[in-house]
């Protein structure tokens, strides 16, 4: 079994910055993609990014150029850097591994961006 705990969500202005974790825990295969997701108050779950175990990296064309994804092996932990926030960046971002074809996803953590 694979536990996902995100942290750093919160409150910030527009044009702000934040940077999320998601750290892993369990008995966790080294080959495995992990990935952060959102959902926002009424909207489907959208993919915003991925990473795979060897750093291969993919971000949804609403966050290229503000949001990068990358982790630490080492610590079993995923980042989401979030910069130039924006209101509609609004959401709660979840953290997803997928793994020997197994998924597992974190309990979640809110982003609040004001204008």
């Amino acid at each position: 079994q694979v536990r996902l705990v995100e942290s750093g969500g919160g409150l910030v202005q527009a044009g702000g910055s934040l940077r999320l974790s998601c750290a892993a825990s369990g008995r966790i295969f080294s080959i495995n993609v992990m990935a952060w997701y959102r959902q926002a108050p009424g909207e489907q779950r959208e993919l915003v990014a991925t990473i795979t175990n060897g750093g291969s990296t993919n971000r949804s064309d609403s966050v290229k150029g503000r949001f990068t994804i990358s982790r630490d092996n080492a610590k079993n932990t995923v980042y989401l850097q979030m910069n130039s926030l924006k209101p509609e960046d609004t959401a709660v971002y979840y953290c997803r591994m997928t793994s020997r074809g197994y998924d597992y996803w974190g309990q979640g953590t809110q982003v609040t961006v004001s204008s």
